[in-house]
């Protein structure tokens, strides 16, 4: 009988016959992994698919999203010093490997930093309602109502006109992504058809321009879409262009949510029920519009305006006009930026890059509004709001600033460079002359030299509270 199963003509002092006929099972061998055994129930061997992070070499965990987010929250730590270097270009390597367009954006972002400390609070100020989106009297309306409401189709009545509202207020967001999606599928795809794809983003470009949300709409779903399915169907190709129509039908998706007339759609379905009817009843579609497009939303503040200088710069130097040293630091910065807006943070975050008397200076700082004091100190379990400050400036160093703060009493702690700790006691006084000025209390003010920066976690421990929550795995 021929032997179907192996070569024709066996290769000459070869036999595989008796290849792992002979190999025996060993079960109490706990080297080898899930051994079958059928006269017993085997239990859990040595493997596991948790990764300890000290045995992940920096790489992604995959048993658990909390885990990954912690670690990169360790990893992110060189949020100022990489931002310090970016807008001074210290050193010749960054200096030399930025091209004239990044250069240019930094430049941009580097004279809107030059503020007093009115211009500072302003900053600060637009900064934080730039972040948040829902505020006001309508969402606060809305935010009420949802907490009070017996019926689950009135809440998910209210978060549909959220979702609409978000989609609305992105339509510059999504408009952008359209055209950089369709601009890089041209450039992935043959000429015969990116040249194709690049006259149907002629037309998006001028329907943006022109304010034409439905014919854009109309434009993408009966010309982009169809040559795009043409091209694949012949081509059979799989890769980069078609993940990236992936991403454009989604953009359309919102694009499309987002009108003004599923705006008001949503809208008027919330005020038929009879518990918002009286507050939302007298809200007509154009003062609706008018209502949100006044929103913070629109407006364009300087933390904004540096923002887009900072991102555009960032999208410069990845797309191969920086050197590697360049990317490098915008990578850092960008991950520790991004890490801070991760879901499993409960901390609000934000920046405060400046230039005062001459001198550069970038602080980020966390605020924790319902922060507990730990146990044995005064005041012990009572709630209070916590801030910590990391403060590079230029010259001096690194700062680690600790403030909390219950009712009119703030208590400060101040990790300062060597350099400066011979001044700690003038440090203590001007920060006690400061606190009487503005009528609140001191409740212990301490100033010492730096030994290590201190850490996120140890300022705010209930960052760990994550792990109590669902745990989504990849």
């Amino acid at each position: 009988m021929p032997d179907i199963l192996g070569a024709t003509n066996p290769v000459p002092g070869y036999d595989n016959t008796n290849i792992n006929r002979n190999i025996p099972i060993s079960p109490n061998n706990t080297q080898v992994q899930n051994v079958p055994d059928p006269t017993r129930v085997t239990g859990a061997d040595n493997r596991t698919e948790q990764q300890d992070a000290s045995q992940s070499g920096g790489q992604i965990r995959y048993d658990s999203n909390f885990q990954t987010f912690i670690q990169q929250l360790r990893q992110s730590q060189d949020g100022p010093g990489a931002l310090i270097r970016l807008l001074l270009r210290e050193g010749t390597s960054v200096s030399s490997g930025m091209s004239e367009g990044i250069a240019e954006e930094m430049s941009r972002a580097v004279e809107m930093l030059k503020m007093d400390q009115g211009q500072m609070l302003q900053f600060l100020m637009g900064q934080v309602k730039s972040g948040t989106r829902f505020g006001g009297a309508l969402f606060a309306l809305l935010r009420s109502a949802y907490a009070r409401a017996d019926s689950e189709t009135v809440r998910l009545d209210i978060l549909n006109f959220l979702k609409s509202y978000s989609d609305f207020s992105s339509t510059g967001h999504i408009e952008g992504n359209m055209v950089r999606n369709l601009a890089n599928m041209a450039n992935a795809m043959p000429a015969s058809w990116g040249d194709q794809l690049r006259q149907l983003l002629a037309q998006l470009e001028n329907g943006i321009a022109a304010g034409d949300r439905q014919g854009n709409i109309n434009l993408i779903q009966q010309g982009v879409f169809p040559l795009m399915s043409a091209y694949v169907n012949q081509t059979h190709d799989l890769g980069l262009p078609r993940e990236l129509l992936s991403l454009l039908a989604l953009d359309v998706s919102r694009y499309e949510n987002g009108s003004e007339e599923k705006l008001q759609e949503a809208f008027h379905q919330l005020a038929g029920y009879g518990t918002l009817k009286g507050m939302l009843g007298n809200i007509d579609g154009p003062s609706l519009l008018k209502l949100l497009e006044g929103g913070q939303f629109g407006k364009e503040s300087a933390a904004t305006q540096f923002a887009d200088h900072l991102a555009a710069a960032a999208a410069r130097a990845f797309r191969g006009e920086g050197s590697a040293e360049v990317q490098q630091v915008f990578r850092n910065l960008v991950s520790a930026m991004l890490v801070n807006e991760s879901v499993y943070m409960p901390l609000a975050h934000f920046l405060i890059p400046m230039e005062m008397d001459g001198r550069m200076l970038f602080s980020e700082f966390w605020v924790d509004p319902e922060a507990e004091e730990k146990k044995g100190g005064k005041g012990a379990g009572e709630k209070c709001m916590k801030f910590l400050f990391k403060i590079e400036v230029q010259g001096i160093g690194l700062f680690d600033v600790i403030l909390t703060n219950r009712e009119r009493d703030v208590g400060v702690v101040i990790a300062c460079p060597e350099g400066v700790a011979p001044f700690s006691k003038e440090i203590e006084q001007t920060v006690s002359k400061i606190l009487a000025r503005n009528d609140l209390k001191s409740a212990g003010i301490s100033v010492r030299k730096m030994e290590r920066p201190v850490t996120l976690t140890e300022v705010f421990p209930k960052i760990f509270e994550g792990k109590n929550s669902v745990n989504v795995k990849v």
